[in-house]
């Protein structure tokens, strides 16, 4: 159930030269709310987000975090603060195993030192790792991917990447979990599935969850409310069947043109 503001955006523009990739975009999420970003492609979904995380820093506006200014910290210091992402396109280490790449998303919860940890027989920091190593497998078991724990990333088929990409985005145990179209490229049981477990991450891990998604299906489905940018402007918000039908979300989104009715003719 949706609770106080966790994440606001402060009238934030964003510009790349001459280009304008927002201008001025406010708008609040609640604690514990699916909070969704659709639009066309270009219309500044991802530069949103990605103000948000971090990767970019707005020309102008805020963005709070809990009450907090963010605009100009670090993406690190945002992650320990706790937000977490995932990425349009994947950023897995494909060498490295599905167990491996979770644990990466723990880094910034573990104290133990750089000494500490090459020294990891030294009890406090061997009993952290095994701490973090409890956690990392109850991720795996809830996202379903026992079967490819020791398995090189890179191998693995799409659908099961981009699992261990929101699982490594997870490990964080982040209060905002920030999702970059995660059902891209997905079939239909794996976009269920991925619903399903975006759905148990809100309601039963308590994360808020902020998403862009092109998936309409997806995003009448799950979300709580729905934010709608065109060309770097917001021109909706609201609840997920009212921003559906608003006429200028239509015409921008899918395409649609009003029809004029035809004259009456004399029978």
């Amino acid at each position: 159930m949706p609770g106080s503001t966790i994440l606001e955006a402060d009238r934030v523009s964003l510009r790349f030269g001459g280009v304008r990739a927002l201008t001025d975009v406010s708008f609040a999420i609640q604690a514990g709310e699916v909070f969704s970003i659709i639009g066309p492609n270009g219309a500044g979904k991802t530069s949103m987000v990605n103000c948000v995380s971090g990767r970019y820093r707005p020309t102008e506006g805020r963005i709070l975090f809990e009450g907090r200014d963010i605009t100009r910290l670090p993406t690190s210091r945002r992650a320990a603060l706790g937000l977490g992402r995932t990425f349009q396109n994947l950023a897995l280490f494909g060498h490295m195993t599905v167990l491996d790449n979770i644990m990466v998303g723990r880094h910034h919860l573990m104290k133990s030192g750089f000494i500490r940890g090459m020294v990891h027989w030294l009890g406090g920091a061997r009993q952290e790792e095994l701490a973090h190593r409890r956690e990392v497998e109850e991720i795996i078991d809830f996202l379903e991917i026992q079967h490819v724990r020791k398995a090189p990333a890179g191998t693995l088929s799409y659908g099961l990447r981009k699992r261990v990409e929101l699982a490594r985005a997870v490990a964080l145990r982040p209060k905002l979990i920030l999702l970059d179209e995660p059902m891209a490229g997905m079939n239909l049981e794996e976009k269920e599935d991925m619903a399903r477990f975006i759905l148990d991450l809100n309601q039963e891990w308590g994360m808020t969850v902020l998403m862009i998604e092109h998936d309409m299906g997806v995003v009448m489905d799950i979300s709580h409310r729905v934010m709608v940018l065109d060309f770097g402007r917001r021109i909706a918000e609201g609840l997920p069947e009212e921003v559906m039908a608003d006429s200028h979300v239509r015409r921008a989104y899918l395409g649609e043109v009003e029809e004029t009715p035809e004259p009456e003719t004399a029978g």
